[in-house]
């Protein structure tokens, strides 16, 4: 029996094989910073064949275009020849009467290396980017290295890495051979394949359970720096606190993450954050963070990674299950997808101790300050719909501003239904016991979906008012129900270049402030024709650097009204920067500073909304 049963195991894997798309990436032979990739295929059903590269992935919400980081693309019948083809565009070829097509090679450049120069495309935000880096590191997310036939997403492929001697590959993926030379995956088909990133470098990693959960934790770190033990501590106190708080609603057994931080030589990354996937995610900081801030960072934006598994990973409308990477049809619930669970991200660190409720509320207030940036009356549901076309996806951020305050409104609201019985965890966690994986629902019949499981209608009013029509959401309306208020105070007039002076960010290599692209310019600014995107190089003459920016700041606070000013600027011409200078009169402005704060006597009802809406408890 016992030779008969691995023989018919043998059996199995050979024609799970022989039907699978044998996908190998080449990680030791690495030419010029490129990365070769071969396909080979079974026999093709049809002649005519078309291979695509993703235009857009699931979880990122921009047009990326993955095919243009290709080249040298070559195709093959199997007797090795050659076959004619057209180039679609970008990410799309075309081949006629191929029923004969049997293998595909091409190399692959990484996209790290493009965030330097994005004067012909928007850099790929990094953490869902590619990272080439010979005898150091390869970030594969694998939407990048590997494309798919048209109509064959479905047929199983198995992926071959070969590394470098001495690398180490982290992933949520099991390796299934003994070679040291090479790694071999199953995946059931081209999603999963997608879902599944992976990091090579030497080893630094760390396996552990938490939660009930087995977590691998891989570090590159530049100078050596930190090391993935550094980590452990903060990361298991945060996975047991997010599992407790999901409860039965997180079903993983296993996740993997994927900590690649930049360094001050190497690609110079600007895309900070993370990509979330089923069992892993891939995340992307500067290894001259404190570890502090890393650790903050892990908190926030690896557990904000990590909900994803319940939304829209597991829970999720058919545009995302049926997922079309050539042609995308974006879902309209970008709300509930980032928002909700930017929502989650935050209310379990105050649920489950790891923040106080003083530091909850000033994010929520942040939140709001955010919010005022973008267009307030833009129905969420037709940005969302709409997010890949121009006209829109400058609205993008917002998902995790205004977004994560529509759910906290939401929840605030169904815990006054309640009274106190039900909140926005409690809908979801319906919403996934009706849906699931394998099953997704209807786009346009969410509210009716969320108005049966709550058996409140008004949820679909709040739902036609604040996400799906233009009217502002009330924030002071719904804080006031659980005892916070809102309180404004004007601050003097002060000169900067916008409005909102906390969204300035500094870029280390060139030693400039820089805004972020949803910043409004301030009157200054319009007047004397800077742009967002310009970053100031000087003041008057005083230069910017990390050595003297609070004495750069002083300076700009002495500005009177009416003075004359230079401020020079770095500003991208096509392929080039320019540093120009910029003069005018100085215009200050005063801005009316916002803060939430607890009621000092809030009545009872509005005590006992507030406990529980900040301790999840009925």
């Amino acid at each position: 029996m016992k030779k008969t049963a691995i023989s018919l195991a043998l059996l199995g894997t050979f024609f799970v094989n022989a039907q699978s798309i044998k996908t190998s990436i080449d990680l030791v032979n690495v030419k010029d910073d490129k990365v070769a990739v071969t396909m080979e295929f079974p026999k093709m059903k049809s002649g005519d064949v078309k291979f695509h590269f993703p235009k857009t992935v699931p979880g990122t919400y921009s047009v990326d275009d993955y095919g243009r980081f290709v080249e040298g693309i070559k195709f093959f019948d199997n007797k090795g020849k050659e076959l004619a083809f057209t180039k679609v565009n970008d990410n799309t070829y075309s081949l006629k009467n191929s029923q004969t097509l049997s293998k595909i090679t091409y190399l692959v450049n990484d996209s790290f290396d493009e965030e330097q120069d994005t004067s012909k495309h928007k850099a790929v935000f990094s953490p869902s980017g590619t990272n080439i880096e010979e005898g150091k590191v390869y970030l594969i997310n694998t939407h990048g290295f590997v494309g798919y036939i048209e109509n064959m997403q479905d047929v199983p492929y198995q992926l071959i890495i070969k590394k470098p001697t001495g690398f180490y590959g982290t992933t949520a993926l099991v390796d299934q051979d003994q070679s040291e030379a090479t790694d071999t995956f199953t995946l059931a088909n081209y999603a999963k394949l997608t879902d599944s990133p992976l990091m090579y470098s030497k080893p630094d990693y760390i396996t552990f359970n938490a939660g009930g959960m087995d977590l691998v934790l891989g570090v590159y770190s530049p100078t050596g720096k930190y090391k993935a033990e550094d980590f452990k501590e903060n990361l298991e106190k945060m996975v047991i606190a997010q599992k407790k708080f999901l409860g039965d609603m997180n079903t993983n057994k296993k996740y993997a993450i994927m900590l690649y931080l930049g360094g001050l030589t190497g690609p110079q990354i600007k895309g900070f954050g993370a990509l979330e996937h089923h069992e892993s995610t891939s995340v992307v900081l500067h290894e001259m963070m404190p570890k502090e801030a890393i650790d903050e960072a892990i908190v926030d934006v690896v557990s904000h990674e990590f909900f994803h598994t319940v939304n829209p990973l597991k829970t999720h409308s058919e545009e995302i299950h049926y997922f079309d990477y050539a042609n995308p049809k974006m879902s309209q619930h970008l709300w509930m997808y980032e928002g909700g669970t930017e929502y989650f991200a935050n209310l379990f660190q105050i649920q489950e101790g790891l923040i106080t409720k003083e530091q909850f509320l000033q994010r929520i207030s942040d939140k709001i300050k955010n919010s005022k940036n973008y267009n307030d009356t833009m129905p969420f549901t037709v940005m969302s719909k709409n997010i890949l076309l121009d006209e829109y996806k400058d609205q993008y951020r917002n998902v995790y501003e205004k977004g994560t305050l529509l759910t906290m409104c939401l929840d605030i609201e169904l815990r006054k239904l309640s009274n106190g019985e039900m909140g926005y965890r409690d809908m979801i966690r319906k919403l996934s016991q009706r849906f699931g994986e394998n099953k997704p629902f209807k786009d346009d019949k969410l509210i009716d979906e969320l108005v049966s499981i709550t058996g409140y209608p008004q949820v679909k009013d709040f739902y036609n008012k604040y996400i799906a029509g233009s009217q502002p959401t009330p924030y002071a309306e719904y804080l006031n129900m659980v005892g916070v208020e809102i309180k404004k105070q004007e601050t003097p007039p002060m000169f900067w270049f916008i409005k909102n002076p906390e969204q300035t960010g500094y870029d280390e290599k060139n030693n400039t402030f820089v805004f972020d692209e949803s910043s409004a310019l301030s009157a200054f600014s319009k007047s004397i024709g800077f742009k967002i995107t310009d970053e100031v190089v000087a003041l008057d003459g005083k230069t910017v650097n990390v050595q003297n920016i609070q004495e750069f700041i002083g300076y700009a606070q002495s500005i009177k009204e009416g003075q004359n000013v230079t401020v020079t600027v770095l500003r991208k011409n096509g392929d080039k920067t320019d540093k120009i200078d910029l003069k005018g009169k100085a215009v200050l402005e005063k801005t009316v500073l916002e803060t939430l704060e607890f009621k000092s006597n809030p009545t009872a009802a509005e005590q006992k909304l507030q406990n529980q809406w900040l301790t999840g408890k009925k």
